[in-house]
């Protein structure tokens, strides 16, 4: 299948999809002709893309463990493939890191806007 067809079937623009080429993520065949060329597991590895992004990893992150997903509809942990829990345990710290510092900059907000007065 062709970019617009993976773009049509995951609703992904065809720019994203080229940039998740150029990340490392997609590998689709080159043909002749300089057009892309995909197959069928590529839908299913765009929705993992989206999922690992959505849950905060960055596209350097998912180079590296997206190998590891294989079911074809939903993200599962796999067996035998410790690199990707490694990365989901550091990333999951990360972001709980994160997490903690902001809510430690709501409370400083939170606590500068109660000594402001009502009419600001």
């Amino acid at each position: 299948m062709r970019i617009g067809d993976l773009s049509r079937a995951t609703g992904v623009s065809r720019r994203l999809l080229r940039y998740y080429e150029e990340q490392g993520l997609l590998r689709p065949v080159r043909l002749d002709n300089g057009y892309r060329e995909y197959v069928e597991a590529d839908v299913a590895a765009v929705h993992h893309i989206r999922a690992l992004l959505a849950a905060g990893l960055s596209t350097a992150v998912i180079a590296k463990v997206l190998h590891c997903v294989r079911d074809k509809d939903e993200l599962r942990v796999p067996s035998g493939c410790p690199t990707f829990i490694g990365e989901l345990r550091r990333e999951r710290t990360r972001i709980t890191e994160a997490i903690v510092q902001l809510e430690s900059s709501r409370r400083l907000l939170d606590a500068v806007l109660d000594t402001a007065s009502p009419d600001e």
